[in-house]
């Protein structure tokens, strides 16, 4: 992607990016941090590529990791002013319902939901204190647009993820704190790429015909690709920025026109 330049902005801000280390996740961590946002970026595993941002291991999905998460940034930050709730996933099999387990459901609503519900309700207080914060929850396009042979339990915890940030929008607004939804469409990144290559290996077809019929199912991008990273991570930018400072409780889709409905 052509290099442009990023405004210090956020200079003197504290970041934390959950699942920081790779995708979208890694190009909103560097984007903060080029804008002068000091980045603490978490995952379950320390990446294989050295990081330039500040890393907390953390499983988000136990309780007993977003605690020890809480309190080293509590004890090394004095809490953050930024958090952009990233972690989140595809893991269950594609096919419908029959082929969906209690097992399936609940993997998927820990990842994508509840995962962002608790390290809200954990760094809000300080937030809260000092009457001043932004909470970006990263969702899918699936959760306005669920297609029930690929994703269909995703495509439902992203609803309720969206459900619940507008919810929390709400209640915060009159606190000083925003709270905003960015939903990515299709994104040039590892996970995107092993569910086309999935499909194609499932139906035994090239690796270009399945990303066509990947399209075909949404209805096709009207720009004629997908989006990289780095374009997510500038929506992202800007909405933490002061030039965003009247921006609250919107679902924002980056997905190059590609849901047919009026947003």
């Amino acid at each position: 992607m052509e290099n442009k330049t990023i405004y210090k902005d956020l200079q003197g801000k504290r970041a934390l990016v959950t699942g920081g280390t790779k995708g979208i996740g890694k190009a909103i961590a560097d984007q903060l941090a080029q804008a002068g946002a000091q980045v603490i970026v978490s995952a379950r595993n320390y990446p294989v590529d050295t990081l330039a941002h500040h890393f907390i291991a953390a499983d988000l999905t136990r309780p007993d990791h977003v605690s020890k998460l809480e309190q080293e940034i509590n004890e090394k930050f004095g809490g953050i002013d930024i958090l952009i709730n990233n972690v989140g996933g595809l893991t269950t099999p594609s096919g419908g319902f029959s082929t969906l387990t209690d097992q399936h459901w609940e993997s998927e609503l820990q990842l994508n939901l509840l995962a962002a519900i608790r390290l809200d309700r954990v760094l809000l207080p300080k937030m809260l204190d000092q009457k001043s914060g932004v909470i970006i929850h990263i969702s899918s396009v699936a959760g306005r647009q669920p297609l029930w042979h690929l994703n269909m339990a995703y495509a439902v915890s992203k609803a309720a993820l969206n459900s619940y940030s507008k919810t929390l929008s709400s209640e915060l607004a009159s606190k000083g704190i925003r709270v905003l939804t960015v939903s990515p469409g299709a994104t040039k990144t590892p996970p995107m790429e092993k569910v086309i290559h999935d499909l194609a290996a499932s139906q035994g077809i090239p690796v270009d015909d399945a990303f066509q019929q990947l399209l075909n199912h949404v209805g096709g991008i009207p720009m004629g690709r997908m989006a990289e990273p780095e374009e997510v991570a500038s929506l992202v930018h800007f909405l933490v920025s002061p030039a965003a400072a009247y921006l609250t409780g919107a679902n924002y889709a980056i997905d190059g026109g590609s849901l047919p409905v009026v947003n």
